[in-house]
């Protein structure tokens, strides 16, 4: 165990560096449609709503499986739920490479949703456990929150270089080939570890989760080609029975899947509703705003990634030096949240007129906001429930996060519809510098 004052060992630097490239991994693999998907689309078939489930299936899998990947972690082994979410990954990954339709396609990623969601709340709980309190803490989760941010970077580059040379499904064989390292690598050099009280399964909890998640997931997805469609609204109305039936089952369990306790916890609301926030006002805006720039400004995907690798690039190197910002870690939640508000304004204009340098600036701005939003939030999911559940934290914190992203997405899609594209992106800009501006007020609150 670390702490204060002692070094990390070599055996928490390569704990470390093994379980902080499976957020590199997801977050790769989770962008790679972002530049590519006209492209795939027309590869595949694709009708008026396959390009809304190519671009948004993973999120569906890993929003309605974290939490259960995170009970599954603590209770049964943390490398063993990464080693096998890494497996199902390489495959998922063959599977969404030489797929033929839309369908197979979407269940492929699907799969790959599922597979992130073990190997998330696997490896954060890994380093939770390996690096229990203190400045090596907040060290670690840097370095962890750090890869989210290079994951991004890297997705758009990976899947933007070889459609520009081959085609948009050798980025799938390459991330078959990432996940197959990892899960060796994890197999060798990561220790076991779990909680000392382990839990009976909460099935009745699974199921309902799960279906819930997915269910209110569908809908925002199936929204994008219009919100009064029945699909829709049916989605929406099993979304919250079967939310609401969960929540009536918790609250009788005596070993819950989520215990619904935490949310009286001030710092757990913070990292919960932070990373809600995070999904949908950051992850969502910056998933859809390079098809506004393809679509309004004719960018090439390379040239659209690689004015994205501003933020991203930023976002990395801003959550590595996070341990010299000497703030409290909620004081660096809420100035990551105001940069990012103040980085998005600059954007206002992205859909009516292409000012590289405004756009560039604003990036980089919004992404220095998001590395300290990562860091602080991934240090928060683990420090706000008690040490024998990190895995039920990052399963909390990743589940908001993702059904933020899929609502984010979902609604930029919705006001550009509604308002046209240049219109309809400075109205869903604006509200995203709302959004966060108002977010990181909130969490001076809280934190007061």
């Amino acid at each position: 165990m670390s702490s204060m004052t002692e070094p990390m060992t070599s055996q928490h630097r390569a704990t470390l560096a093994v379980a902080s490239w499976a957020p590199l991994l997801v977050l790769t693999n989770f962008t790679l449609p972002m530049v590519t998907l006209p492209q795939t689309a027309r590869s595949l078939g694709a009708g008026p709503t396959g390009p809304v489930w190519i671009l948004g299936s993973i999120a569906l899998g890993l929003s309605s499986m974290l939490l259960v990947a995170g009970g599954l972690a603590d209770d049964y082994g943390r490398r063993r739920v990464l080693v096998a979410g890494t497996g199902v990954l390489a495959a998922a990954s063959v599977v969404a490479a030489v797929s033929p339709t839309v369908p197979v396609f979407v269940l492929a990623r699907l799969v790959q949703g599922a597979a992130s969601a073990a190997m998330l709340a696997a490896s954060l709980g890994i380093v939770g456990h390996a690096f229990p309190t203190g400045a090596e803490r907040v060290r670690a989760t840097g370095r962890y929150g750090a890869m989210i941010g290079l994951g991004t970077a890297v997705g758009p580059l990976v899947s933007g270089l070889p459609a520009a040379v081959t085609s948009w499904r050798a980025a799938y064989w390459l991330m078959a080939a990432g996940a197959l390292v990892l899960a060796i690598m994890s197999a060798r050099v990561l220790e076991e570890s779990r909680s000392e009280v382990p839990r009976r399964l909460d099935v009745p909890g699974v199921v309902l989760l799960s279906l819930g998640v997915a269910a209110l997931v569908a809908g925002v997805t199936e929204g994008r080609a219009g919100w009064g469609r029945p699909v829709v609204l049916e989605a929406f109305a099993l979304a919250v029975v079967l939310l609401a039936a969960f929540v009536a089952v918790e609250l009788r369990r005596p070993e819950p899947l989520l215990d619904l306790e935490l949310f009286g916890r001030p710092a757990f609301l913070v990292a919960t509703g932070g990373a809600l926030v995070v999904g949908a006002a950051v992850v969502g805006l910056l998933s859809y705003l390079p098809t506004v720039l393809q679509t309004a400004h004719g960018l090439a995907p390379l040239d659209t990634a690689l004015l994205f690798c501003v933020w991203s690039g930023l976002s990395f190197v801003a959550s590595l030096l996070t341990r010299h910002v000497r703030l409290g870690t909620a004081a660096r939640l809420a100035l990551g949240l105001g940069l990012s508000a103040a980085g998005f304004a600059a954007l206002l204009g992205a859909g009516s007129s292409l000012s590289l340098p405004l756009i560039a600036g604003g990036l980089a701005v919004s992404g220095v906001g998001s590395g300290l939003i990562n860091s602080s939030i991934t240090h928060l999911a683990i420090e706000s429930v008690p040490a024998h559940r990190v895995g039920m934290g990052s399963g909390a914190n990743n589940t908001a996060r993702y059904v933020g992203s899929s609502l984010g997405a979902a609604g930029m899609a919705a006001l550009v519809g509604a308002f046209g594209l240049a219109q309809g992106t400075a109205v869903a800009v604006a509200a995203c510098v709302v959004l966060t501006g108002g977010t990181a007020l909130a969490v001076l609150a809280v934190r007061k």
